[in-house]
Formats: C-alpha cells, sequence, structure tokens
C-alpha cells in the first residue's frame, strides 16, 4: 500500500479546485455557499442524491490562488453546520 501522507501535492497556483460537497436535501446549496464565499466567483452543479434521499451532493469549483486559500476553503466548508462532508 502506498504511504500518500509522505507525498506533497504540487499544483500550478492559481488553478481551478473542486470540492465535493454533501448536505441534507432540505437545505439550499445556493445559500450555503453566498453566505460563506460571498461574491467569490464559483461553480457548482449536482452530483449524487442518496438512495434514501436524505442527502446530496454536489461539486464546487472555484479558482484558488495558492495552497493556503485551498486549505482555507476547505476547512471553511468543512466547518459549516450544514455541510455534512467535503471531500
Amino acid at each position: 500500500m502506498i504511504d500518500l501522507s509522505s507525498h506533497t501535492l504540487k499544483l500550478d497556483y492559481p488553478c481551478n479546485w473542486q470540492y465535493k460537497l454533501v448536505i441534507r436535501q432540505e437545505h439550499n446549496i445556493n445559500k450555503i455557499l453566498k453566505e460563506i464565499l460571498d461574491q467569490r466567483e464559483h461553480g457548482v452543479k449536482p452530483s449524487k442524491t442518496s438512495s434514501k434521499g436524505k442527502f446530496k451532493s454536489y461539486t464546487l469549483d472555484m479558482l484558488v490562488h495558492n495552497e493556503d486559500d485551498r486549505k482555507e476553503l476547505y476547512q471553511i466548508l468543512n466547518d459549516h453546520e450544514h455541510i455534512k462532508m467535503v471531500v
């Protein structure tokens, strides 16, 4: 098995980055992203719905300026009360 924790991701910034977001179906993804991203340009597309319909996943695509920006966005998304998972 390969130990990925010892490898560093090498990207040429700025670049587009995709986050996969999972939320409960009753929440509005556009409202959540407006709260978090305000005026920052982004695109969001529906991805999948869970088998029982309780959760929906979305692909968030946006420009990240550097590694700190990419990681900070991940943390902000992950910390939001209505976002259950960020991949």
